[in-house]
């Protein structure tokens, strides 16, 4: 089943919309045009209790308020290029240094911040809403008409796919990703950390404290940041080590177990043995952002008046490496000129 609402006006008087998508199941999401982002995602725990698992807002002005991208497409690159700036054949180009001196999910006005336009689909694999957005040259200060689309689509195995897809007419580098904060409690159960995270990853990318990778990887075994089996996510997330230390808890990008580019594997897991409510994400990309949400502050109130503070979600934003970029010793994020981009994300709930 699918349905459409209006969900409020932008400061601007631009209106956004809001579908729904229902499954078999009774499992739901919803999205809306503003950001494209993912504002409710409803199904029954194991007593059959219906929870909303990702944070998100009643209205349009606080999602035009918010700097915490909740349940956000951000781009045109997600996550941080060091001192906002890249060359790229030959020419340096200089972006907004909106986050310590670095470039953050696109600058001040990201694609979260964007109205989208949207079209939804009854299809084989499910149905869902695909959103479509142009970037064009120089718009954040990247190079290239970017035209992108995201599609969501819900199946009835309760799998939530996100396809990415964009097209350049110059080169440019691309790096999207979904923004969702999950708890699987619900949205209002408070803090994330009682809830069982595994990443399918040996090593993580070392950042720097201003949250830079400085290009080498650290073996996981034996550190705080070993996932490679179910670990409660609070465990060791305070732990006196200089990576946590640095990101105030977690918000690291691990590289994960691939045997050749493009595979899609089991990159994640998230359980609340609570509510018996588990997730796996699945993707084709070379990292996931485990973020711990260290820096939610409950400014605004969201959804049913909930306050989110420090870690009451947790995010998995599939993605290229950070400052992948400036590291040629990472995954390229390069795309060219009249190739596509081409991804899939699948947040798959058990």
């Amino acid at each position: 089943m699918i349905t459409e609402s209006i969900f409020g006006k932008t400061k601007d008087g631009v209106e956004v919309k809001e579908y729904t998508i229902t499954n078999a199941n009774g499992m739901s999401f919803s999205a809306i045009t503003f950001g494209a982002v993912i504002r409710k995602v409803m199904l029954e725990d194991k007593k059959g209790v219906l929870r909303d698992v990702v944070l998100g807002y009643d209205s349009v002005e606080n999602y035009e308020k918010d700097d915490t991208y909740l349940g956000a497409v951000v781009g045109r690159y997600a996550n941080r290029i060091g001192n906002a700036t890249f060359e790229l054949n030959g020419e340096v180009y200089k972006l907004e240094g909106n986050d310590n001196g670095n470039h953050l999910h696109g600058g001040y006005n990201g694609y979260d911040k964007r109205v989208w336009d949207a079209e939804t689909f009854e299809g084989e694999l499910g149905n869902g809403v695909t959103f479509k957005l142009f970037s064009p040259d120089l718009d954040q200060k990247y190079p290239g008409n970017l035209e992108i689309s995201v599609t969501y689509t819900l199946t009835d195995d309760n799998d939530l796919m996100i396809d990415y897809r964009a097209v350049s007419d110059k080169d440019t580098i691309c790096n999207l990703t979904n923004h969702s904060y999950f708890n699987l409690g619900g949205h209002d159960s408070g803090s994330a950390l009682n809830q069982y995270a595994m990443i399918n990853a040996d090593f993580v990318t070392e950042a720097d404290a201003k949250s830079i990778t400085t290009g080498k990887m650290i073996y996981v075994s034996g550190t705080p940041m070993d996932f490679t089996s179910e670990m409660l996510i609070g465990d060791h997330i305070d732990d006196d080590y200089y990576q946590l230390n640095y990101g105030l808890g977690y918000d690291h990008n691990w590289a994960l177990n691939k045997k050749e580019e493009g595979e899609m594997i089991l990159a994640a897991t998230l359980e609340n043995r609570k509510t018996g409510i588990k997730m796996e994400v699945y993707t084709d990309l070379p990292g996931v952002q485990f973020y711990s949400g260290n820096f939610l502050k409950g400014e605004l109130p969201g959804k049913d008046g909930v306050r989110y503070l420090k870690r009451y979600g947790v995010c998995f934003e599939t993605q290229y490496y950070p400052d992948s970029i400036n590291k040629p010793e990472f995954p390229s994020p390069i795309l060219k000129a009249g190739e596509e981009y081409k991804t899939t994300t699948i947040y798959k709930f058990v």
